[in-house]
C-alpha cells in the first residue's frame, strides 16, 4: 500500500507538506482571530528551511528528506553519549570503560571505590591477568613512594612520585584545567608535565613541580625562525619550578607525525607561551632541526642539562624502528652521555586529536616498547643509570604495577587525571566544544571547570590511587612497587593454560649487547648490529 503510495506521491516529502499545511492554517487564524503568531514562526521556519534542504547541494540526504532529514544528523551528533550512557557494557574500553571511568571518579570525589559481588571481568578470557600475592604481606609505612631520577652526570636530582601528569599542553586543554592539574599536583606533591606548548602562566600560578616539555617546534626556547634558542631556554629551564627537562621525539598518540595550531587559534595567552606571533599558524614539525643524528642528540640532550643547571633531562618516545632506538643506545656508548630518564609512551596513549591511521595502526604499544627499552638497556649495562617512565591508557593501581613489571620506575597518565578533572569520555576534545570545560579555549565552556573544585580531585585521585597500590604492594609481600617484577604478574593464554610475564617476554641477560648479538633471538639479532651510532639509517 505505502509502495502504490510512493509511486503517485513521494511520501518522504510529507513532513515538509505538513509543515507548509501548518504554516497556511497558523496563517489564517491569525489574520481572523488574532491567534497562531507563535505557530506561524514555527512552521513558517521549518518550512523555510524545507525549501531550502530541497535547494541545497551539499546533502542529498536533505534534497530528499527535506526537514526530517536533519533528524538523522541529529541522532548522529549524540550517538557517542547514547551508546556510552545506554548500550555498552561497563567493562567495554572505548577506549575506556564505563567502570574504569568510574573508578576514577570515585577516586577523585573520594567515595567508596569498592566493588560488591566479585569481579565483573572474565577471569577465564584470553588475556585476563592478575598479581600473585603472598601468605606473608608486608606493612608498608607509607603510599608517598618515590623515585630518584639523575644520573651522574645531574647535579639537581628530583624525587619524583610513582604517579604523575603526564604531557598535555595549554591549548589543547583549557586554562581553568591547567590550573587544576598544576593546583592538584602542588598539593600532592608529584609532577606535572606542561607538554610541548611549553610553559604558561597558569602553570606558574600555583608553583606545582613541572617536567618541561621540548617538542620539535621548541615552543618557549625558540628564535623567530623556529629554531632552539639557548638564551630562551635557560630562562625558562633555571626556574626552580622546573624540576625536569623533557625532550620530546614522538608521542603515542601520533609518533612520527607532526601539528599545527591554526592561526585563529593562537591566543595571546597561547603566543605569549610558545614564543609565536598571535593568529599565526603554529606549526610543530615531524623532525627535530637541532641535531639530525643520534651522536648529535646525545649532545644537544647534555648541552640541555648544563644549560639548565644539572636539572634531570631526558626524552620521551614512542618506539618505531627498532634500529633507531638501538641507534641511539649505540651514541649513548659511543659519547659517554646518557639521558637520565627516558618516558616510553604506548601507542594506545594520547589525549589529542590525530588521523586515525596513526592512532590505530602506527607505533608500538606500551608493552612492546617499554619491554624492548628496558631490555635493551640492561644489555648494554645502563639500566642502573637510566630511569624509565611509561605512559599509556594508566589509570589504576594495577596498570602502575602491570608497568612497572615491564620495567618502568615511575608512570605518568593524561586521560586518567582529565577524568579526575570531570572529562566524559565525549571525544569532543578537537572541536574547542568540550562539555566540560576541560579542552576548549572557549571562556564561557570553560567556566564549568571550577579550578578549587577540580584541583581537590585531582589532588584525591593521586593520593587514592597510591593507596590502592601500597595496598596491592603489601599484598604481594613487597615494600616498594618498584620491586614488582614480571615474575609477578600472570596472564592467560588460553582456558586451560596461564604463564608468568616473565616466561612470555623476551628478556636480555646484563652485557649481552655489550657482547654481539649473535646469540641473542628476535629484533636483538636481527637489528642491534645494523644501527649506527652516526645515523638513524640501518647499516
Amino acid at each position: 500500500m505505502l509502495e502504490r503510495l510512493n509511486a503517485l506521491y513521494p511520501v518522504r516529502y510529507t513532513v515538509l507538506a505538513l509543515c507548509v499545511l501548518c504554516a497556511i492554517l497558523s496563517l489564517f487564524t491569525l489574520v481572523g482571530f488574532g491567534l497562531g503568531g507563535g505557530w506561524l514562526l514555527l512552521f513558517g521556519g521549518l518550512s523555510a528551511l524545507g525549501a531550502w534542504d530541497v535547494w541545497q547541494t551539499r546533502s542529498s540526504v536533505l534534497r530528499n528528506y527535506p526537514v526530517i532529514g536533519h533528524l538523522r544528523f541529529m541522532l548522529e551528533y549524540i550517538r557517542p553519549e547514547m551508546r556510552q550512557y545506554f548500550i555498552e557494557s561497563d567493562t567495554e574500553a572505548t577506549p575506556f570503560s564505563r567502570s574504569q571511568r568510574s573508578l576514577v571518579y570515585a577516586r577523585a570525589k573520594s567515595e567508596m571505590d569498592k566493588r560488591p559481588f566479585g569481579t565483573q571481568l572474565d577471569v577465564k578470557t584470553e588475556g585476563y591477568e592478575w598479581i600473585n600475592h603472598s601468605l606473608a604481606p608486608t606493612q608498608v609505612g607509607s603510599h608517598d613512594f618515590r623515585v630518584t631520577i639523575g644520573g651522574p652526570a645531574c647535579t639537581q636530582p628530583y624525587e619524583a612520585s610513582v604517579f604523575n601528569i603526564s604531557a598535555m599542553s595549554f591549548g589543547a586543554l583549557s586554562a581553568n584545567a591547567i590550573q587544576a592539574l598544576n593546583a592538584g599536583a602542588k598539593r600532592g606533591g608529584f609532577a606535572h608535565d606542561t607538554g610541548e606548548g611549553s610553559i604558561s602562566s597558569w602553570h606558574r600560578l600555583h608553583g606545582g613541580d613541572l617536567i618541561w616539555e621540548i617538542g620539535s617546534g621548541y615552543f618557549g626556547c625558540r628564535d623567530e625562525a623556529g629554531r632552539f634558542s639557548e638564551e630562551r631556554f635557560k630562562a625558562n629551564a633555571l626556574d626552580p619550578q622546573v624540576r625536569m627537562i623533557e625532550l620530546k621525539l614522538s608521542q603515542g598518540a601520533k609518533p612520527g607525525h607532526g601539528g599545527v595550531l591554526p592561526g585563529p587559534k593562537v591566543s595571546p595567552e597561547i603566543a605569549a607561551a610558545r614564543g609565536v606571533p598571535v593568529g599565526v599558524d603554529c606549526v610543530s614539525p615531524s623532525a627535530h632541526s637541532a641535531f639530525a643524528t643520534p651522536i648529535e642528540m646525545m649532545q644537544f640532550i647534555a648541552r640541555l642539562r648544563e644549560l639548565s643547571g644539572g636539572k634531570p633531562t631526558g626524552f620521551k618516545l614512542c618506539i618505531g624502528h627498532p634500529w633507531e632506538w638501538f641507534a641511539i643506545v649505540k651514541a649513548m656508548l659511543e659519547t659517554g652521555v646518557t639521558p637520565d630518564f627516558i618516558v616510553v609512551d604506548g601507542a594506545e596513549g594520547g589525549t589529542g586529536a590525530a588521523p586515525l591511521e596513526f592512532t590505530d595502526h602506527v607505533g608500538a604499544p606500551l608493552q612492546e616498547g617499554l619491554r624492548l627499552v628496558h631490555n635493551t638497556l640492561v644489555g648494554v649495562n645502563l639500566r642502573d643509570r637510566i630511569r624509565l617512565g611509561a605512559a599509556g591508557k594508566i589509570v589504576s593501581a594495577f596498570d602502575i604495577a602491570r608497568a612497572m613489571a615491564l620495567g618502568a620506575d615511575w608512570c605518568n597518565s593524561a586521560r586518567g587525571f582529565m577524568f579526575a578533572l570531570g572529562c566524559i569520555q565525549a571525544q569532543n576534545c578537537h572541536t574547542g566544544h568540550c562539555p566540560t570545560g576541560v579542552t576548549t579555549q572557549d571562556p564561557v565552556r570553560q567556566q564549568a571547570l571550577v579550578v578549587p573544585d577540580k584541583a581537590d580531585r585531582v589532588f584525591h585521585f593521586h593520593q587514592n590511587t597510591l593507596k590502592a597500590l601500597l595496598e596491592l604492594v603489601q599484598a604481594a609481600g613487597l615494600t616498594h612497587p618498584g620491586e614488582i617484577s614480571a615474575h609477578h604478574i600472570v596472564r592467560r593464554l588460553s582456558e586451560n593454560e596461564v604463564r608468568l610475564l616473565a616466561t612470555l617476554l623476551p628478556s636480555v641477560p646484563p652485557g649481552a649487547l655489550l657482547q654481539g648479538a649473535s646469540n641473542l633471538s628476535n629484533v636483538f639479532g636481527f637489528y642491534w648490529p645494523s644501527a649506527r651510532a652516526d645515523s638513524f639509517a640501518i647499516a
